[in-house]
């Protein structure tokens, strides 16, 4: 097993009709605690991501970088160099290595810089940290993934918008820790990745 243009696409495409089907459940998570525009915003850059893999790049450090560059520039907000960081690095990583363990670890550590966060600060952060983990030692489960995600609503946000409602930020899943949540199921369910 391992990764392939072809399964690589596949998986992308499946994350893409994921937050097709959720653009308004993520962005109604944000409107409680940010700016309401997460799945909208995510919706217009996957719909972009799709339309321009659709070419089909020749590598998968290619498929990568057209991700990533693709994401910067149509997703608004922190998710666009959030999501476009964890690609990018999943770009340089793969010129040495094909193994998905090893190319979201490295994504991992290019969203923690990037966006200043740790794991508890109510962000991506907290799912990712959790899941590559699953995902190396070959144990990732949809029921890991739902409580990953569902484990962000009883925490305070410390960074992005939703940090400014402190403590009223309690109560709610972060949009971008379910977004991210997404893109574990869509792994998950692509034929040959894991």
């Amino acid at each position: 097993m391992g990764l392939t243009v072809n399964n690589l696409i596949d998986w992308i495409n499946n994350f893409s009709a994921k937050i097709e089907q959720n653009k308004q459940y993520l962005s109604d998570l944000d409107t409680a605690i940010g700016d309401g525009d997460h799945g909208f915003n995510m919706s217009r850059g996957m719909k972009a991501v799709s339309q321009k893999l659709s070419t089909k790049p020749e590598t998968i450090t290619d498929v990568f970088k057209q991700i990533a560059m693709t994401l910067i520039s149509t997703v608004g907000g922190a998710s666009g160099p959030l999501y476009g960081t964890a690609f990018l690095e999943m770009a340089k990583k793969s010129a040495t290595s094909d193994d998905i363990g090893e190319l979201l670890e490295a994504a991992l550590t290019g969203i923690k810089k990037r966006g200043g966060a740790e794991p508890r600060d109510k962000t991506m952060v907290d799912v990712w940290s959790v899941l590559v983990p699953e995902v190396k030692a070959h144990n990732l489960t949809r029921e890991k993934i739902d409580s990953a995600v569902a484990a962000t609503k009883d925490l305070v946000a410390k960074k992005g918008r939703a940090s400014y409602l402190g403590e009223r930020s309690k109560g709610h899943i972060d949009p971008g820790s379910q977004s991210s949540g997404y893109l574990f199921e869509a792994l998950l369910e692509t034929e040959g990745i894991l």
